[in-house]
């Protein structure tokens, strides 16, 4: 059984994620926390199916989770979200209409999220909550801009050696058929690749 410092440690970690993209006071903060949950992932475990809506906004607090799309027996790796990184489906999410995408851990995970409805209450209560909303938007905006521009302009080696550099833990963490499929490079060509590791 879970404590209420356990849940507390994980929820208490989304105000540092936060404070990282938009400047939040304690006070602001204890205004949303009773709204967030705390939701456990084995791994290989289903999150988000194509044609679900989706009613969270999460933010991954332990674990990795991905988002892709299916083609017939093919996958195609959108998002891996490693802890402090927002996760959901935005178009069901802000549209209202089934997913488009999957999501799924990877590893165990435990995303912190707040509900559609929730969010709804407070923006309608809360004058910060909109500016809070905003600067998330932006945030995972300019993310998805910088990932599509780095997929558009660099060459396959440039993009596997600096996705390594930067995240050189992923290795480790996720197995190479979806590495290579996020960073949109052939398995074969992936494993010629990890020899510049």
């Amino acid at each position: 059984m879970k404590t209420d410092s356990f849940f507390d440690n994980y929820i208490n970690k989304v105000y540092g994620y936060l404070q990282k993209i938009v400047p939040i006071t304690p006070e602001q903060f204890m205004i949303i926390k009773p709204f967030l949950e705390l939701r456990s992932f084995d791994k290989k475990t289903v999150v988000l199916q194509k044609g679900e809506l989706e009613n969270y906004l999460s933010i991954v607090v332990q674990g990795l989770v991905r988002k892709f799309i299916k083609t017939g027996r093919r996958e195609s790796t959108i998002q891996i979200a490693s802890e402090g990184h927002l996760i959901q489906a935005e178009i069901s999410f802000h549209e209202r209409i089934p997913s488009l995408v999957h999501i799924e851990t990877i590893e165990p995970s435990y995303l912190v999220s707040i509900h559609f409805e929730n969010i709804q209450k407070l923006l309608a209560e809360n004058e910060f909550a909109e500016d809070l909303a905003i600067a998330i938007l932006y945030f995972m905006f300019i993310i998805k801009d910088k990932r599509t521009h780095n997929q558009l302009k660099k060459n396959t080696r440039e993009r596997f050696l600096e996705y390594v550099n930067h995240h050189p833990h992923m290795l480790q963490r996720v197995p190479q058929k979806i590495l290579a499929s996020y960073l949109n490079i052939e398995p074969e060509t992936f494993s010629r690749l990890k020899h510049l590791v």
